[in-house]
């Protein structure tokens, strides 16, 4: 397929841009395969516009012209087309942004119009930009990522006594969306794992994510069993969870389902671990939304933060009805609860939904943070992501193929790494010395997730990234975010380091609207970015005299 055939009009001048905190700017817009470039024309003047395609969640266009109608009506002539008529496209982006073309000639509007529509879904993953983005500060001979499951557990050494790195699913037929190779305890073989994989859905069996040095525990995540209505067991199950918990009382097991949702699930041919199978397991329920009602949460936070009535009822009548806030107290919550299981109780858990690809990995990357003091610097949260999401398995193709505005039937889109980001930045509110990362770090990650020049949120598993060779033919994000001057503009100023725990707060007062990603586009949010970077400036030159 060529890009070309999308595109009819390539070039339009005399365009008019309306952006938010911008005032209006006249130029020329141009089109290519990835990419709208809108160029100043002024003289003098070099400004440009450069927004990726990929970014587009819904357009919505207009024309007219001198005759006084409106919209699109087949038997205008072509003189009326090209004579007195203008168009205006209004472009809704994943990251929230809104912006506005005046389109001079009702012809050269629809013809843009289509190609934005026609390129911004294209969804060939070799045709996406970050098969053609070279930077020239990075080289794509260097490894891909910043670590692998292998050079992980060579770091952990503690770990070798009792848990070893296992090669089952070398050729991804054990499991579709694991890595390659997973932690698992020693004392269980390669053939017991695939029968156990068997029993869990999607083959999703229990295996190592989380270590904790100060006791030993362990965090172990997985999907959830296929016990069915018949009550099915498999034995080589059995004794991997029971080695999970060698030489320990008990361990927990927290399901982000409800007690009626996981009786539902075993009728269709799901289910949960009973006690009289896995004795030394308690489960703990904790339900956690997800699919179609979060990402409809989502479109309804939009809906509120655009609302411009000036109505403080209405906003926050809009703002509850979302329930936004609620699924990240939720998730806190749960959060706690599992490094309160680890840390306080001293005890190891299994963390499970239905899949495993979403909400579990959502709350075991928080209860990492809450507790352990190296997921909180800039490089460890970076590799917390790289291991707990990219390379577990969570389908950011699918939960990230739109964002609030499209008009498109909801599918498989769940805004479930958003959330975990909102969480994150409710973390870095209420404890700013903490966390080694800035806010701006969280909000460009936000953004990558939906549209990137970088290959590491493309797929939905590791084992599509390198079937299409995105480790070879793409650039990685997180190592791009680690040079120096990435690095700079993302670390924390006010960074204290401590081995403590950081315990949130979950009482609505404590939970705020995340007003930098949400509010982004706003006066006020700009102003309190000014306000941020004037602090950190100031940070940096206290420590610059503090050493001098």
């Amino acid at each position: 397929m060529e890009f070309s055939e999308h595109i009819k009009t390539a070039n339009v001048e005399d365009v008019v841009l309306h952006q938010p905190l911008q005032p209006p700017i006249r130029g020329t817009l141009c089109i290519t395969g990835h990419h709208l470039l809108f160029s100043d024309r002024e003289e003098g003047s070099s400004r440009q516009v450069l927004l990726l395609l990929r970014n587009i969640d819904a357009t919505e266009k207009r024309v007219e012209n001198l005759v006084g109608y409106s919209g699109f009506l087949s038997n205008a002539s072509q003189s009326e087309r090209m004579s007195g008529s203008s168009g205006t496209i209004t472009i809704k982006c994943k990251d929230l942004r809104v912006l506005q073309l005046d389109i001079p000639g009702m012809e050269q509007c629809l013809n843009v119009a289509h190609s934005i529509e026609a390129l911004s879904c294209l969804n060939n993953v070799p045709e996406m930009y970050p098969f053609f983005y070279r930077p020239t500060e990075l080289s794509l001979k260097s490894q891909w990522g910043l670590s692998t499951p292998e050079k992980h557990f060579n770091q952990m050494k503690e770990l070798h006594k009792r848990w070893r790195l296992s090669s089952v699913n070398r050729d991804y037929s054990v499991c579709p969306s694991y890595p390659q190779a997973v932690i698992v305890p020693n004392t269980i073989d390669d053939d017991m794992l695939k029968k156990a994989a068997k029993f869990r859905q999607r083959g999703r069996f229990p295996v190592l994510c989380y270590f904790h040095r100060k006791n030993g525990m362990v965090i172990v995540r997985s999907s959830q069993p296929l016990t069915g209505a018949n009550k099915k067991r498999c034995k080589e199950d059995e004794l991997l969870l029971q080695a999970v918990i060698d030489g320990s009382d008990k361990g927990y097991i927290i399901d982000t389902r409800s007690s009626q949702q996981v009786q539902q699930a075993r009728m269709t041919g799901g289910g949960f671990e009973s006690k009289s199978c896995y004795e030394r397991w308690k489960r703990l329920h904790r339900q956690m939304e997800k699919g179609k009602a979060l990402q409809e949460s989502l479109i309804k936070l939009a809906e509120a933060c655009s609302d411009d009535s000036h109505n403080m009822d209405r906003w926050l009548s809009k703002l509850e009805n979302s329930k936004w806030l609620s699924h990240v107290q939720t998730a806190l919550s749960t959060a706690g609860l599992l490094a309160e299981c680890v840390e306080r109780d001293g005890h190891s858990v299994l963390v499970h939904g239905s899949d495993g690809t979403d909400c579990s990995l959502l709350i075991s990357t928080l209860a990492q943070l809450i507790m352990d003091p190296h997921c909180r610097t800039l490089e460890g949260f970076l590799a917390l992501l790289e291991r707990e999401w990219v390379q577990a398995g969570h389908p950011f193709q699918q939960r990230c193929a739109h964002s609030a505005y499209s008009h498109a039937r909801l599918q498989q889109e769940s805004p479930v790494f958003l959330l975990m980001l909102d969480c994150v930045w409710q973390l870095w509110r209420q404890f700013p010395l903490a966390l080694g990362f800035s806010e701006a770090l969280l909000l460009r990650l936000a953004t990558e997730a939906y549209a990137s020049d970088y290959g590491t949120f493309l797929c939905n598993s590791d084992r599509e990234r390198c079937a299409l060779g995105v480790k070879d033919k793409t650039h990685c994000l997180f190592q791009a975010l680690l040079r120096p001057m990435e690095r700079d503009f993302y670390s924390n100023a006010l960074y204290e380091p401590t081995d403590l725990a950081i315990w949130p707060s979950v009482h609505p007062q404590s939970l705020q609207l995340w007003r930098g990603f949400f509010l982004r586009w706003t006066q006020q949010a700009h102003h309190l970015e000014e306000i941020q970077e004037e602090i950190r400036n100031m940070v940096i030159e206290w420590g610059k005299l503090a050493f001098s």
